[in-house]
């Protein structure tokens, strides 16, 4: 006989859902957000290209580089 249960099974089906379902909301969330004309980093422009590819932008390319390889 096994220690999990149909109840058990639905429970965590139900956990993993919730979870996804948080996660995709975060992720939209974070699209969502108006970006800004200057690099929170470095107080630099944020180029017309980089703003128009990524409008959430709140960093340079060059300090999103450096942030994303910290």
């Amino acid at each position: 006989m096994s220690g999990f249960g149909e109840r058990d099974f639905e429970t965590a089906q139900l956990r993993i859902e919730q979870e996804r379902s948080a996660g995709i909301g975060s992720v939209l969330a974070a699209m969502g957000r108006t970006g800004s004309d200057t690099c929170d980093d470095c107080g630099e422009m944020i180029g017309a290209a980089r703003r128009q590819a990524m409008p959430s932008a709140r960093r340079c390319v060059s300090c999103q580089s450096t942030f994303e390889r910290a």
